[in-house]
């Protein structure tokens, strides 16, 4: 089977906190990490692991991300 999805990619960036903050409370992160996100790059990701030949149709930057998006893909 072979799939073409197309939709975004981008960069989720997530931040690690030790407890959920209180209202109005401001905490630091311990630590952060950058993953490979957007809703058609999830669902091209889901449809390779289930053994589907997959062609991604998106758009991409020419910022920092946009190389390291390609290189998540590949």
């Amino acid at each position: 089977m072979h799939v073409h999805v197309v939709g975004n990619a981008c960069v989720d960036t997530i931040f690690r906190v030790g407890r959920f903050p209180g209202a109005g409370e401001t905490l630091n992160a311990s630590s952060c990490a950058d993953g490979l996100g957007g809703k058609g790059a999830n669902q091209a990701v889901a449809a390779a692991r289930t053994g589907a030949a997959v062609t991604f149709w998106t758009a991409l930057g020419n910022d920092r991300a946009g190389p390291w998006i390609r290189s998540r893909l590949d």
